[in-house]
């Protein structure tokens, strides 16, 4: 076996399809987001505008959050010396724990090094906990919850995107005995669409089941102390278990679940995604309590961000782009071709000074290649202007369909 040639040729595939990713190497600068320093390949350094980071919000420069991280680092120091079950709980991921406890008002929290694992902990630990559990799982969830889903190996069925008809008939033929979960996003982030948690709520109440929702790209964005959508429509005390990231609005790195006290202390006894990893250090826990704490009694930054995106949305549609909106923070404007979407995406950089990844599969299905923006509220009326004005430049030159898509 010449195992170099397979390298090789795994590769070369993927530059053949368009989708080989290439790593944009960049420097926020502190209190200057979203500019950063761009450093080509050439070895020289470039200004740009970041058009495309999940720091929805601008908490991973928020003076508050870094003085909380600087204290921690000079209390304690850098890591936080073993897992959560030797040695690796401090006063501040107890600290953290809390604040997500009440931030969701549940009993309890428990924080994961990502939640990306805190999905496939908890969702592959699930079947140990009830024998038997059968696990409905919307087809457009993220990776890590069907990594979590195949990792348990349990009884699994997958219902159509948001499709709660579809969902009705597959419970309907199930064992009513059977234990089960349904598992689903709040904002599922490549189209920025909303789940239907109210009517799976309801499906779940009806047959017996627990719910379990993903509200990474929510949390810190929506309801009046930034618990997601779910909070936002009311429906907190409905959900069994609700999956968040702190990586993201809060702008720190983390993942964690809230659910009952039982719920908490059997995930955390069981998962070994939980029980075998180094736990957070202290001062990037601290640094995520204290962007909880600031965004549960401060909803400016979230009104801001609301605005922003609804101006870039009204201006991309005045060009006549297909953008996809179905009403969240998230702006994708579908390309369809994955050559062509780097295109951009290179174009943009090179010479206009924008940074926005392109999204190709398996992120989304081929054929719905796309650049997708994350306006905040530190883009001004300059930077946006600069995009607009790139975009229409580019999608002229590219020869790309104007004609609008809304959903």
């Amino acid at each position: 076996m010449d195992y170099t040639a397979k390298l090789d040729l795994a590769i070369e595939r993927l530059h053949e399809e368009g989708r080989y990713r290439t790593f944009i190497d960049i420097e926020r600068k502190r209190g200057a987001f979203p500019h950063a320093t761009w450093r080509r390949p050439d070895g020289e350094e470039q200004p740009v505008t970041v058009w495309c980071g999940n720091d929805y919000l601008g908490m991973g420069q928020h003076p508050a959050v870094l003085d909380a991280m600087h204290e921690a680092l000079d209390n304690v120091g850098a890591g936080s010396g073993g897992t959560r079950n030797i040695s690796g709980t401090t006063v501040y991921h107890k600290e953290l724990e809390a604040e997500l406890a009440d931030l969701h008002h549940k009993e309890a929290a428990l924080v994961f090094t990502s939640a990306y694992i805190a999905n496939d902990a908890t969702l592959s630990t699930l079947p140990k906990l009830f024998p038997g559990l059968i696990i409905l799982s919307d087809e457009l969830n993220h990776a890590s919850m069907i990594q979590g889903v195949r990792n348990g190996r349990a009884e699994k069925h997958i219902f159509r995107h948001n499709d709660v008809a579809h969902l009705r008939e597959i419970l309907e033929r199930l064992d009513p005995e059977a234990p089960k979960v349904i598992a689903f996003e709040s904002i599922y982030s490549m189209d920025g669409d909303f789940g239907p948690i109210r009517e799976l709520l309801d499906l779940a109440e009806e047959f017996n089941a627990l719910s379990y929702i993903d509200e990474v790209h929510a949390v810190g964005m929506y309801g009046p102390r930034g618990a997601g959508v779910a909070e936002r429509d009311g429906l907190m005390h409905r959900i069994d278990i609700i999956n968040g990231t702190l990586a993201k609005a809060f702008g720190v790195m983390g993942g964690y679940i809230a659910a009952s006290a039982k719920m908490v202390d059997a995930i955390r006894s069981y998962a070994p995604g939980f029980i075998f990893t180094t736990s957070l250090p202290p001062a990037v826990a601290a640094g995520a309590t204290a962007s909880v704490r600031h965004l549960k009694n401060d909803g400016t930054l979230r009104e801001q961000q609301q605005t922003q995106a609804k101006i870039l949305k009204t201006r991309l549609k005045g060009l006549g782009l297909p953008i996809i909106d179905h009403g969240s923070h998230i702006v994708p404007v579908h390309v369809g071709n994955p050559v062509k979407c780097k295109m951009i995406s290179d174009k943009l950089l090179e010479d206009h000074g924008i940074y926005a990844q392109p999204i190709n599969f398996p992120t989304v299905p081929r054929g719905t290649e796309r650049l997708r923006f994350t306006p905040s509220p530190v883009h001004g009326p300059k930077e946006m202007d600069a995009l607009v004005r790139g975009l229409d430049a580019l999608w002229s030159q590219c020869a790309l369909n104007r004609a609008e898509l809304t959903g």
